[in-house]
């Protein structure tokens, strides 16, 4: 049987230029005439996908459910032989990703903006993954890029609307199609990772004395939450909330941090919970937050490493290969490493350079700081097993200790008198001025090129402390495997005590500019419980002020506060 494909006249837009995650746009953008097709035809003109396996899933934010129809009239047109597609177009990006390796699929489009909001005046955004699961490298990326600049057409196949409502198998003119439940390849994979009778024997015997409570934020995680926590776990319905994926996340920001995730937050400490989580609006990310514990994403990852191999049979079994972080993220990872052993990748903000590693199995756990942890059973970052991680970790630790409740606290506690700390903080300008916001690298690479902060001492006014500037620099990394190398990927102020604050421009919103700054100050482990126990933001106060003023940040952005602190 034959099929018409239908060519279409269109051209060129400007500024399709995926980032790090995909394109992403305001939803407006998206829905300019031919401008979603352009885009998604530059990937099949970039990538050969004719005979190949597509899987297609999302965050199910606004325009989700016609970007996929889009995509199956673009994708048969351009010979998919078979798309598997997550029911109501719904999978979040690890799901997505472990679907793409479990069943070697070819590649995958994700429809997601990850953490940033949706709705019609929102953003939106599409994303290319390969064949190992993971984000498209930039070769991959670039490629796409140049086919959108000299688009003339698009090829369709148009035919009535696929129903991704049913799970089962269909086709779409020459293609098969199979809708596949969202949830439950993602939950067989965490139950072969983590122990889930140790967890929930912890929970049913604590059911009293431990409290959980999961945060949806009305993002993709809402059914696999109440799968894990409700289903598997046998926790009560009250233990998950904002569990309903919504197009435009219920009005929320759908990222989990203390300033969006203040319902979580204030739920956590009205009724003492012991275990709180969120997630975001794709999925990769999470915040673990118990009642007067916060745990940072650099802490996080940095306890997961320590505790992997003795608390999670994945990592019993396979053992650990190697750690990561994002070079933003804290170096309390490294010391980690250190003590067992085990090499210790820095690399720039973007998954994709993770993949490499894992791919050539020299890395097994890693994170950024932007509240993404994950490891090498899938390619992406992954919140909800980071969650699970820690809740397998607190139920090995109470086994180790009958007697004394061990909660996130007492963790971090252990973790600080073992390994010191770095105390942490991150500091978010969003939709700032990209003018002012270059003007601050720029006036920063001149530091760089004349050498000009070097040896120059700063006094902070509240605290008194003197810190001395022993460098300035960009991070440049060279990929140990493939030899590529990526330039400017920050700008690192050091200072000869150890602390050192970073400024990076960003590429994750939609709109504006938005510029970072990450503070980072080390104190020893003998630095006993009365330092190592303090609040964040007091540990750094003085370092805060010192990078204020020396990078004159609130003049070349016009603004005294951020938007958001982590």
């Amino acid at each position: 049987m034959s099929f018409q494909v239908k060519e279409i006249k269109t051209k060129p837009y400007d500024g399709q230029k995926p980032g790090t995650s995909g394109l992403r746009k305001r939803v407006k953008v998206f829905q300019q005439e031919h401008y979603t097709e352009n885009f998604v035809q530059a990937i099949f003109d970039a990538v050969d996908l004719k005979g190949k396996t597509l899987v297609i899933g999302g965050d199910g934010r606004y325009f989700s459910p016609e970007t996929v129809q889009t995509i199956l009239k673009i994708g048969s047109a351009n010979g998919v032989a078979k798309f598997i597609i997550g029911k109501d177009g719904i999978l979040s990006t690890p799901a997505a990703s472990n679907i793409i390796r479990k069943y070697k699929a070819d590649g995958g489009i994700l429809l997601t903006a990850s953490h940033n909001p949706g709705g019609p005046n929102a953003d939106f955004g599409i994303k290319y993954n390969v064949s190992n699961g993971g984000p498209a490298p930039e070769g991959v990326t670039n490629k796409i890029f140049e086919k959108t600049k000299s688009i003339s057409s698009y090829k369709v196949i148009e035919l009535p609307p696929v129903d991704l409502s049913k799970k089962g198998f269909s086709t779409y003119g020459p293609s098969n199609v199979e809708i596949v439940d969202s949830v439950s390849d993602y939950l067989q994979l965490l139950e072969s990772i983590f122990d889930f009778p140790l967890i929930k024997s912890f929970l049913q015997s604590h059911a009293d004395s431990f409290k959980v409570l999961f945060d949806g934020m009305h993002g993709v995680t809402g059914p696999y939450g109440r799968a894990i926590f409700v289903e598997a776990l046998g926790l009560p319905e009250s233990s998950v909330q904002n569990a309903q994926p919504l197009p435009d996340f219920g009005g929320g920001h759908p990222d989990p941090n203390l300033t969006y995730a203040h319902e979580l937050v204030e739920r956590v400490e009205r009724e003492g919970i012991h275990f709180g989580a969120a997630s975001d609006g794709d999925g990769d990310r999470n915040m673990i937050y118990g009642k007067g514990a916060f745990v940072t994403p650099s802490d996080s990852v940095a306890i997961i490493a320590d505790w992997a191999a003795e608390a999670i049979p994945y990592f019993k079994k396979g053992g650990i290969k190697g750690l990561a972080r994002s070079m933003p993220t804290s170096a309390q990872i490294d010391k980690v490493a250190k003590k067992k052993g085990l090499e210790c990748h820095v690399v720039p903000t973007g998954w994709k350079f993770f993949g490499n590693l894992m791919d050539a199995g020299r890395l097994s756990i890693c994170g950024e700081e932007s509240f993404g942890t994950g490891s090498d059973h899938i390619r992406e970052k992954d919140g909800v097993w980071a969650i699970v991680a820690w809740l397998n970790i607190l139920a090995y630790a109470n086994k180790q200790s009958p007697n004394q409740l061990v909660g996130i606290k007492e963790l971090l506690e252990k973790h600080y008198a073992v390994y010191g700390r770095s105390f942490f903080s991150r500091y978010d300008y969003e939709e700032v001025s990209a003018v002012g916001a270059q003007s601050l690298v720029d006036a920063i690479n001149v530091h760089i090129s004349t050498g000009s902060l070097a040896r120059t001492s700063h006094v902070s006014k509240s605290t008194g402390q003197k810190f001395t500037v022993a460098d300035v620099s960009n991070f440049d990394y060279t990929d140990p495997i493939d030899g590529s190398v990526s330039r400017n990927q920050g700008q690192i102020i050091t200072f000869d005590d150890g602390s050192r604050v970073v400024f990076r421009l960003s590429g994750t919103g939609s709109q504006g500019a938005t510029v970072r700054m990450y503070v980072e100050r080390y104190v020893p482990a003998e630095a006993g419980p009365a330092e190592l126990n303090k609040d964040t933001q007091e540990g750094l106060k003085g370092l805060i002020e010192v990078a204020l003023q020396i990078s004159n940040l609130p003049e070349f952005l016009g603004r005294d506060k951020p938007t958001v602190i982590t």
